[in-house]
C-alpha cells in the first residue's frame, strides 16, 4: 500500500511504542507526545496507516504466503501436525496470548486526542478526509477487539488511555461477557460506517463498504457463535459459564434468543448494503492473478506492494515452483465442490473418479479447477506443471497432500531471488453475499429473495447450474466427507450444509475455514480425523519411482498402502497426529495466560485465585497446564 505501508514516520509511531505496564501495555500519560501532532489531515492519515500492519499479509521471504493460512484448518495442511487439534499442545503460558491491550490504546489515546479538536474545529484540512481517518481509526479499535473475541470470548472493554495506578488497571481488567464486546465492537463500526465514505481520501484505504462487510463479519461470527455453542461454558449464562463466579457480573441476564436474533439481523443489513450494490467481479481465478485490482469493484482492500518502494514476497516462487510451498488440499475440500450440473460428485455419472488429478477436476466448478495444479499447466515460460512432487525435501517444490495449489499463481517471467509484487486481497464483496444467504436461513429458516439471488450469483461465476435447490435435493449428507456437516453432536439440514459447502469452496485458500469451524462448532466432530490427499495407490504411485511407504521403508515419504488416500501426517510415527487428529472442545477458546492473573488481584502480589480475570472454561491457572476436555 504505497500510501499505507511504505509510510515509516518512527517519530509518530513512538506514540504506541511506550508502554509501562505489559499486562495493559498502557501509554502513561506523561511519556504522550505533546499536542503538536495529531492536528492536521496528514496527520491523522499517517496514525491511521500504521495499523493497516494489524491486516495478515506476505511480506519479504514468507513462503506461500496467503494461500497457506488455512493450514490451521481440514482444508489444507502442512508436513507438521497443529498442535491446535492434540490435546496438550496447547498449553497456559507464563504470558503473551491475546491478553494484551497495546493496540486498543494507541486508537484510546487518538479518540482522547482528535475528538475535541475536530469538534472544535482545530483540525485543518478537508472536512470529510479528516472524518473518514477519525472513520478508520474506529474501524480498527473495532477489528483489534474482534481478535481478541474470537481468541479468548469475554474481555474488557477499555475506551479510555489508563492512568498508571495499580487499583485502575486491576479495574480495566474486568472481563465483560462476550454479547457484549460484540455489541461493542458492532458499536465502532456503525462509527467508522458513519463518518468513513464510500471512496477514501487516499488510494487503496478502507471505505464505508468495508466497514460494513467487516461488521456484517462480527455479527455473524457472534450470533452463530451463540446458537452453536449454546448451552456450554463458552457463552455467557451457560451451564459452568465462569463469570457467574465474578461478583462484578452477578447483575448479568441474558436473553439468548433475542441476542442470536440481533445479531443475525444485523449480518443481514450490512451485508445487504455492500451486496445489492456491487455486483461480482466475472472472473473468479482472473481476480486473483492481477498485477492491479483498482479496477476491481469487488476487491474493497487489497495490499499492494512495490520493488520501488523495498516492499515485495516471495509467494510467487513457491506457486511457480510446482506450487508446492509445504502445503496441499485435502480430499475433503476437493470432494466438497460440485459438478458443473450443480450435483455433488457422488450424484453425477459425469464424474470419473479420482484415480488420476485430470479425473478429479473433470466438469468441475471454476473455482476448484483455476485453483488444482494438473499436468500441462503452465508455472512460467517454458516450464510446465508435471506431478505433484510428494517426496522432495524442498519446501518450494514439495506438496503434502498431492493437490498442488495454483490459485493466484502468475504466469510471469521467472529470475532466481526475484521478488515479486502480486497483490493480496483483504476484503471481497463476495463475502457479504455469503454472510447475508447464511444469517437470513439461519435466523429465518428459509431463504428470501435476495439470499436465492445471491447464492445464483456466486454459483454462475463458478460455472455451476444456478438450480441450488436440485443440489440440496440430490445431497446425501452421510456421504458428505465434510465437518460442517454437524454443529457440536447435531448434524444440519441440507439447505444450511450447502450454504456453508457453497463458503468452502468460495474462500479455498483465502484462510476463512478456521474460523467458519469454530463458530460452527463443527471440530466436536474431529475426532480420529485424518487430513487426506490424492488417492495415491491406485493409480497415481506409477508416475513416481522413489516412494517408501510408511511400515514398507526405515526412512517412509509416503503414508501405508493400505490407506489408499495419501496422509501426510501418517507417513513419521514421531508425527504426533500420526494416529488422526482429536480437537479438545478447550481449544474454542484460547487460555489467558498466568502473569495476567499475577497482575490483577485485589491487593498487588496477591493469590491469583483472588484475580477480577476468570480463566476460560477447561482450563487451570497454571503454567504449562493442557487442556482439561
Amino acid at each position: 500500500m504505497k500510501r499505507i505501508i511504505y509510510i515509516v514516520l518512527s517519530i509518530f509511531l513512538g506514540i504506541g511504542a511506550v508502554s509501562c505496564d505489559a499486562f495493559l501495555d498502557l501509554e502513561p500519560k506523561a511519556a504522550v507526545t505533546p499536542n503538536v501532532y495529531l492536528n492536521t489531515e496528514d496527520q491523522l492519515a499517517a496514525y491511521g496507516a500504521a495499523k493497516y500492519s494489524l491486516f495478515r499479509t506476505p511480506a519479504g521471504y514468507s513462503g506461500i504466503g496467503q494461500y497457506g493460512y488455512d493450514n490451521n484448518s481440514d482444508n489444507q495442511t502442512s508436513q507438521s501436525s497443529n498442535g491446535n487439534f492434540i490435546l496438550g499442545q496447547k498449553t497456559v503460558g507464563q504470558s503473551g496470548g491475546a491478553w494484551n491491550f497495546e493496540s486498543i490504546r494507541d486508537c484510546n489515546y487518538f479518540f482522547e486526542d482528535v475528538l475535541p479538536k475536530y469538534r472544535e474545529g482545530k483540525i485543518s484540512g478537508v472536512t470529510n478526509n479528516i472524518r473518514h481517518y477519525i472513520g478508520e481509526m474506529y474501524f480498527f479499535r473495532a477489528y483489534i477487539y474482534f481478535s481478541k473475541l474470537t481468541a479468548v470470548g469475554d474481555f474488557p472493554i477499555i475506551t479510555k488511555v489508563l492512568d498508571d495506578n495499580y487499583s485502575e488497571l486491576v479495574e480495566a481488567n474486568k472481563r465483560r461477557p462476550r454479547n457484549e464486546v460484540a455489541r461493542f465492537i458492532l458499536s465502532d463500526l456503525d462509527s467508522a460506517i458513519l463518518y468513513m465514505q464510500p471512496a477514501a481520501p487516499a488510494s487503496n484505504r478502507l471505505t464505508r463498504n468495508a466497514a460494513l462487510l467487516f461488521k456484517s463479519r462480527v455479527a455473524l461470527y457472534e450470533g452463530t457463535w451463540l446458537k452453536y455453542h449454546a448451552g456450554t461454558a463458552r457463552v455467557p449464562g451457560g451451564p459452568d459459564w465462569p463469570g457467574a463466579n465474578a461478583d462484578y457480573l452477578a447483575d448479568f441476564t441474558i436473553d439468548l434468543n433475542r441476542e442470536i436474533d440481533f445479531f443475525l439481523t444485523q449480518a443481514m443489513t450490512a451485508a445487504d448494503e455492500v451486496a445489492s450494490s456491487i455486483a461480482l467481479y466475472d472472473d473468479y481465478a482472473g481476480m486473483f492473478r492481477m498485477a492491479n485490482l483498482n479496477t476491481v469493484p469487488e476487491v474493497l482492500l487489497f495490499r499492494a506492494y512495490s520493488l520501488e518502494e523495498k516492499v515485495s514476497h516471495y509467494v510467487q516462487s513457491y506457486l511457480q515452483s510446482n506450487g508446492g510451498g509445504n502445503t496441499g488440499f485435502s480430499r475433503s475440500l476437493v470432494e466438497s465442490f460440485l459438478m458443473t450440473s450443480g450435483l455433488p460428485i457422488y450424484a453425477d455419472a459425469v464424474y470419473k473418479g479420482d484415480e488420476t488429478l485430470e479425473d478429479v477436476l473433470h466438469d468441475r466448478d471454476i473455482r476448484l479447477t483455476s485453483s488444482v495444479l494438473v499436468a500441462g499447466d503452465q508455472l512460467r515460460p517454458d516450464f510446465y506443471f508435471e506431478k505433484p512432487d510428494l517426496t522432495g525435501g524442498d519446501a518450494e517444490v514439495r506438496t503434502t497432500t498431492g493437490y498442488s495449489i495454483k490459485k493466484g499463481l502468475v504466469n510471469t517471467e521467472y529470475l532466481i531471488n526475484v521478488q515479486y509484487v502480486s497483490p493480496c486481497i483483504i476484503f471481497r464483496v463476495a463475502e457479504a453475499y455469503l454472510n447475508y444467504i447464511e444469517a437470513d436461513y439461519v435466523k429465518n429458516g428459509s431463504l428470501d429473495g435476495k439470499s436465492r439471488e445471491y447464492w445464483q450469483a456466486l454459483r454462475r461465476r463458478a460455472g455451476v447450474d444456478t438450480d441450488f435447490n436440485n443440489t440440496i435435493a440430490h445431497t446425501d449428507l452421510s456421504r458428505e466427507r465434510d465437518l460442517a456437516k454437524y454443529s457440536g453432536s447435531n448434524p444440519v439440514d441440507a439447505t444450511l450444509y450447502n450454504i456453508r459447502r457453497e463458503r468452502r469452496c468460495e474462500f479455498i485458500a483465502e484462510g476463512m475455514r478456521k474460523d467458519d469451524l469454530y463458530r460452527w462448532r463443527a471440530l466436536d466432530q474431529m475426532q480420529r480425523y485424518y487430513i487426506e490427499g490424492i488417492n495415491l495407490w491406485d493409480e497415481m504411485y506409477k508416475l513416481y519411482d522413489n516412494l517408501k511407504p510408511e511400515g514398507e521403508s526405515d526412512a517412509p515419504n509416503v503414508s501405508t498402502r493400505s490407506y489408499k488416500y495419501l496422509r501426510p501426517l501418517s507417513i513419521n510415527r514421531n508425527n504426533l497426529a500420526f494416529g488422526g487428529y482429536n480437537f479438545p472442545q478447550a481449544h474454542y477458546l484460547d487460555p489467558i495466560a498466568y502473569y495476567h492473573f499475577t497482575k490483577s488481584t485485589p491487593k498487588e502480589g496477591g493469590d491469583v485465585t483472588t484475580s477480577v480475570i476468570y480463566q476460560n472454561p477447561g482450563w487451570k491457572i497454571e503454567v504449562g497446564s493442557k487442556a482439561e476436555y
